[in-house]
């Protein structure tokens, strides 16, 4: 059994979380440029066994695509192109970058650390993969 990989996908950073080869915990693994992100998979998967890529599919209160889909919609179709034996599957990402900051908060974090737009960008690549194993996976 492989990996989980989850991609908090922005038109500047990407948040990257990953699950252990057990699939029980979820893990930040790293933020890296939008522009990077394809090569950085390529090498990964050559180190690691991934099955399956979770992607942040950003949505409206309204259960709506949201602005920043016309970003991640190609990312994704790129995705499935290039990486053919993964399986692609989307997760609504509502409130992840809100959570994200709570936690931090809760966490302790001073307020330049909170600012880190990294920072926030990791914690919500994990957010995403745990809500995705709580509610797909169990």
């Amino acid at each position: 059994m492989g990996r989980i990989l989850a991609i908090d996908y922005g038109s500047k950073r990407v948040g990257i979380a990953v699950t252990d080869n057990l699939r029980i915990i979820a893990s930040a693994l790293t933020t890296i440029h939008s522009k990077d992100v394809i090569t950085f998979l390529e090498t990964y998967f050559k180190a690691e066994t991934v099955d399956i890529i979770v992607v942040g599919e950003p949505k409206t209160l309204q259960n709506n695509k949201s602005d920043s889909a016309r970003f991640i919609d190609p990312f994704v179709v790129h995705l499935q192109k290039k990486f053919p034996d993964k399986i692609i599957q989307r997760y609504d990402e509502r409130f992840t970058s809100t959570i994200a900051h709570q936690t931090m908060l809760l966490g302790g974090l001073k307020k330049k650390d909170r600012q880190n737009k990294k920072t926030v960008d990791l914690i919500s690549a994990t957010i995403i993969l745990q809500d995705y194993m709580t509610y797909v996976l169990r």
